[in-house]
């Protein structure tokens, strides 16, 4: 048994009060919840797909985001990082232990717990989230959460007709019936299943999605040319100026994001055509303000505020509320209405600040996923059509966001938490910042990050 392992346990014991009761078989009380701090966060840059990581592996990339991290905070001593959470959305069977696997491979301790975690474009936030709350109960001081993947090397299925032959000569009893099974087999068969953007239920890509929610709310196409633009200008300037020095590793060659178009412009992004919803009137939705298929990986340290203090590190910020939700976006899509597949922090939102008792004022900074231009304008009305106050432009996506960076599924809710932390903590004083995520699905997780 390592020597380390005391110490950790006696800590986690700290956080239970036993009951001052006389009475026989008397019970701890539940622990006390503690202050979740943001350290700190790694990723690697990110680049579009079938490009410079097309061969690297979501391990590979995990791997390198993590050991950015164990690097910059000496986490490679034994049993200083309680857990690692993360996961992938695209994942080859061999990824199915992609966490705990990423330890073995790192520079973490061997001993250091893992397990997966997926909900599409919200994976990385909900990998934080999950950790927090670990911490949060004292179950552990530390941990790593976050998430990577790659549209570059996407499985590709077994043809399903193959599959279940090849299934039925392996139940076979002998070889005659293992051969009267395989003589099934075709050439038609031989041909993979070839991996969609699509929604099982609907059939539609997530852009031919948004594209109907982009009609339904009215989103006109110069304002999603101006919210893309913005992005990669603001995402330029923050490199610029060295914001990105302590939270982006080079990998493969890569020093900064591959998608970051520094001289993008709203009248060089009106010369594109219309790539969604082109069945449909008046479309407005480009390759210049949707965001591309990428791959890359990110990760976030989280802590406790003895942990961190014990290591002389100050917290860029504290994970203080976080909301889920979902849409029934099969009826709203399909039929019309305005729940579309990406409005779920639509209602995640609202439901989180009635909860903390604050308001769209309350708030100095706000990060919002840009899966697509319009799917933010559009969240950001139907925020204004249940009575919250408008969001200040000048406060949103301020360092860039998706449009710019890129956005590998599984990876972008620790980006998004890592860039607005240190954000945060770049301001003078007291500071509050607003994360939402949609994902697949219908889905949404959002979150509050507090500096006091």
């Amino acid at each position: 048994m390592s020597t380390s392992e005391p110490s950790r346990a006696s800590r986690r014991v700290s956080h239970l009060k036993v009951a001052e009761s006389g009475a026989p078989g008397a019970r701890p009380e539940l622990p006390r919840i503690r202050r979740v701090a943001i350290v700190g966060g790694t990723r690697i840059p990110f680049a579009r797909s079938d490009g410079p990581y097309a061969t690297a592996s979501n391990q590979e990339m995990l791997t390198a985001a993590v050991n950015g991290l164990a690097n910059r905070y000496a986490l490679d001593v034994p049993g200083v990082v309680g857990e690692l959470v993360a996961g992938a959305v695209l994942k080859h069977s061999r990824d199915f232990n992609l966490a705990r696997e990423t330890v073995l491979g790192s520079k973490l301790d061997a001993r250091t717990p893992a397990y997966d975690i997926q909900q599409a474009c919200g994976t990385g936030l909900q990998a934080v989230i999950a950790a927090a709350n670990k911490i949060a109960l004292g179950q552990t001081e530390s941990a790593i959460a976050g998430g990577a993947d790659t549209a570059s090397d996407a499985p590709l299925g077994v043809n399903d007709r193959l599959r279940r032959i090849l299934l039925e000569a392996r139940r076979a009893k002998s070889t005659g019936d293992r051969v009267k099974a395989l003589a099934q087999i075709r050439p038609s068969h031989l041909v993979p299943d070839i991996p969609r953007n699509a929604e099982p239920r609907t059939g539609l890509s997530m852009g031919e999605h948004a594209a109907v929610t982009a009609r339904a709310w009215g989103v006109e196409r110069e304002a999603q040319d101006e919210l893309a633009a913005t992005s990669h200008q603001r995402l330029a300037a923050a490199y610029e100026r060295g914001f990105f020095g302590d939270l982006v590793v080079p990998f493969r060659d890569l020093a900064r994001d591959q998608n970051l178009r520094p001289d993008s412009t709203v009248e060089k992004l009106a010369t594109l055509k219309p790539v969604f919803g082109t069945d449909g009137p008046n479309p407005t939705m480009t390759a210049g303000n949707s965001t591309p298929l990428t791959d890359g990986a990110a990760v976030v340290l989280l802590a406790s505020e003895e942990w961190a203090e014990a290591r002389g590190l100050e917290p860029l910020a504290y994970l203080t509320a976080y909301e889920t939700a979902a849409v029934d976006f099969v009826r709203g899509d399909v039929a019309g209405g305005e729940d579309g597949l990406l409005m779920a922090p639509a209602y995640a939102v609202p439901r989180m600040l009635e909860r903390t008792g604050l308001g769209i004022e309350d708030f100095d900074l706000f990060e919002i996923h840009e899966a697509f231009a319009s799917q933010v304008l559009a969240t950001l009305a139907a925020w204004e059509k249940q009575g919250l106050a408008p969001v200040d432009r000048d406060r949103l996506n301020v360092a860039g966001s998706s449009l710019a960076t890129g956005h590998p599924f599984a990876a972008t809710g620790a980006r998004i938490v890592a860039t607005l932390a240190k954000l945060l903590a770049e301001r003078e004083g007291p500071a509050r910042g607003l994360i939402s995520i949609c994902a697949a699905g219908g889905q949404g997780v959002t979150a509050i990050l507090e500096r006091t």
